[in-house]
């Protein structure tokens, strides 16, 4: 599937949620709508410590996950290898968001840890 962006205010709700709850790391899965990520999926029973944040892929329901979202309690953004064992099994783009949680702290990678290019989309509700 092409993913063509993210919408705006899905990559607010991932840095605000993942400024709140640092310095605990958030975990969530990618919704994908008409092929741009619309939301963000928070699975039950993620379990999330200031070293990681575990997600039960078993608990995932139903639903068009593209990939994952998940925060680091520091600015380093790198996909570390705990990181890319996850991408291998949730889906081709992967965002991680570190301090300070603004619009420049955030990259999106593919299954195998390269950066990839994810424009940020107004919503469609807003330019109606």
């Amino acid at each position: 599937m092409e993913i063509k962006g993210i919408e705006r205010d899905a990559l607010n709700f991932i840095l605000k949620v993942s400024e709140s709850t640092a310095p605990l790391e958030f975990a969530g899965l990618l919704h994908v709508d008409n092929g741009i990520i619309t939301e963000v999926i928070i699975l039950p029973g993620t379990e999330s410590s200031n070293r990681s944040a575990i997600m039960k892929l078993f608990m995932m329901p139903n639903v068009k996950s593209v990939g994952s979202v998940h925060s680091h309690p520091s600015p380093n953004i790198k996909p570390s290898k705990a990181d890319l064992q996850m991408f291998s099994k949730t889906g081709s783009h992967h965002i991680i968001v570190g301090e300070p949680f603004d619009e420049d702290s955030w990259r999106c990678y593919d299954r195998n840890g390269y950066v990839q290019n994810l424009p940020v989309l107004e919503s469609e509700v807003n330019d109606r």
